[in-house]
């Protein structure tokens, strides 16, 4: 059973800058990162495939950079320019594929998740 452990969430006033970290125990091919706010449904964010291909949602360009190190099996989301609006839970999620780009608008057939990191942006 592949494991996700997600890290680098926290506290910070808008306009800061924030880096997740998600480690996974194996290979996998699609990694991604959604987020949920409280009383909101788990949105997809960004995602890429193991030959580096990216994905982001029309709510983050220009925000939210994605990247992964395959040969250590860790995803990376920098978040840059924080918003008040950007406060959630922040989800790191993988799938075998082979279809890397369509899991940001379908989260229900994503197969792995981690437990989250909260990150919270005051004004």
């Amino acid at each position: 059973q592949l494991q996700l452990v997600e890290s680098g969430g926290g506290s910070v006033q808008s306009g800061g800058s924030l880096r997740l970290s998600c480690a996974a125990s194996e290979y996998i091919y699609c990694m991604g990162w959604f987020r949920q706010a409280p009383d909101k449904g788990r949105e997809g964010l960004a995602a890429i495939d193991s030959y580096g291909l990216t994905t982001y949602a029309d709510s983050v360009k220009g925000r939210f950079t994605i990247s992964k190190d395959n040969t250590a099996n860790t995803l990376i989301l920098q978040i840059n320019s924080l918003k008040p609006e950007d406060t959630a839970m922040y989800y790191c999620a993988a799938d075998p594929g082979p279809d890397c780009k369509s899991i940001l608008a379908e989260p229900m057939r994503v197969v792995y998740w981690g437990q989250g990191t909260q990150v919270t942006v005051s004004s």
